[in-house]
């Protein structure tokens, strides 16, 4: 199913109870979807796209050198099949209730943008998406060291946890680096093409 906005940033118009907020950001078509926490930790409410503080452009670093995006360091990058955004989208110090009332905002925009693959970014975003969009009961602790730049099966999508930027060594660049490199050069969409079953010639492709 393709998306009808051609919008850069909050294609889908998301309006979260808060005053200052970072919208999702990208390609919204995209088949990757970033996944960070909120923007006192991963950046973005003085550009209104997120992980553009410095450990932010550490990790959107790596995705330019596999041609997800064009500049880590401007201001508003310019992304192919590539979406940022983050489970806590409002300014502010988060609590339990405003995660929770986020939530919704942050499902939606998931949802509408249908990508293949999570990429969620730190403990939190993690486990979330864990929980949520897969089969499988996070384990407590989580080990993100092991998790890190691994593929995991959900329902439906294909999860790649990441370690947060603000802990990373050299290490964990080049092992996500090799990581998306290897992805991008598999059939990772996994969607059939069932044309040949309906009426005229255009293409049917399913996941």
């Amino acid at each position: 199913m393709q998306n009808v906005t051609d919008r850069t940033s909050n294609p889908f118009g998301m309006r979260p109870p808060c005053d200052r907020f970072v919208p999702g950001y990208g390609d919204a078509n995209a088949a990757l979807h970033l996944v960070g926490d909120h923007p006192g930790v991963h950046g973005g409410l003085d550009t209104e796209v997120p992980f553009t503080n410095a450990a932010g452009r550490r990790l959107l670093s790596v995705f330019a050198d596999v041609g997800l995006l064009d500049d880590p360091d401007a201001d508003t990058p310019t992304l192919d099949d590539l979406y940022l955004s983050y489970l806590h989208l409002c300014a502010g110090d988060p609590t339990p209730e405003s995660y929770a009332d986020c939530e919704r905002f942050f499902d939606a925009e998931l949802r509408a943008i249908g990508a293949h693959v999570l990429l969620p970014v730190g403990e939190r975003a993690t486990e979330q998406i864990l929980q949520t969009y897969t089969a499988r009961t996070p384990p407590q602790p989580l080990a993100m060291e092991d998790l890190h730049a691994t593929e995991l099966r959900g329902s439906g999508w294909l999860v790649v946890p990441i370690v947060d930027p603000r802990d990373w060594t050299d290490d964990h660049a080049d092992r996500l680096r090799e990581s998306l490199e290897t992805l991008l050069a598999t059939d990772y969409r996994r969607e059939a093409e069932l044309g040949r079953f309906m009426p005229g010639d255009e293409p049917y492709i399913v996941r």
